[in-house]
């Protein structure tokens, strides 16, 4: 398993959100990122969920996590365990009064209520192998860049650097095509 952390969530150029899984450590080689296609809700949700915000009244996300807590239970992880078809899969790991609880679940899901519970995300190497994507072709993925200084303040313009891969980013979603990521 792959530890991940979410980068962001994104629009394709035909409007499909996306949510981008980094793993936390970068194994050897170009350092890359996992796109998976979800829903225009969860994609609010999560971020909502990573921005630290609050809505007037509680998401679907949210209310499931209360009632998680509320059952004195708690989200210890959420897991992308396969690629097939074009569809990932998902499970949560619950830890209950009863003992743990493997739970089925979408990763757009799963995703929303680890980041909610602060729950580690994990994805496995074979999907990620699968289904990963250059890094780079996401604008400001490489942290490490020279260019992450202006990242860090949002009025400053962007580099031509931070331009170049968000073109680059952006041809890259023109071709792309969730059936590409088939297992």
């Amino acid at each position: 398993m792959i530890m991940m952390r979410v980068l962001g969530v994104a629009l394709d150029q035909a409007g499909q959100h996306l949510v981008l899984l980094k793993p936390l450590i970068d194994g050897p080689g170009e350092p890359r990122v996992l796109p998976i296609w979800i829903g225009a809700q969860e994609a609010n949700s999560i971020l909502v969920a990573i921005n630290d915000e609050r809505t007037p009244r509680p998401l679907t996300h949210d209310l499931t996590t209360t009632l998680i807590d509320l059952l004195g239970a708690r989200i210890a992880r959420a897991e992308v365990t396969k690629l097939d078809a074009g569809t990932f899969y998902a499970e949560l790991t619950l830890v209950t009064p009863s003992g743990p609880r493997l739970v089925d679940a979408r990763p757009s899901d799963a995703i929303a209520l680890a980041v909610r519970a602060g729950a580690e995300i994990v994805v496995d190497e074979s999907v990620f192998e699968d289904a990963a994507i250059p890094a780079a072709l996401t604008a400001g993925a490489d942290e490490d860049d020279e260019d992450a200084a202006s990242a860090a303040d949002p009025d400053a313009p962007p580099s031509a650097a931070d331009e170049a891969k968000l073109e680059e980013f952006k041809r890259f979603l023109d071709d792309v095509d969730p059936e590409d990521f088939q297992g």
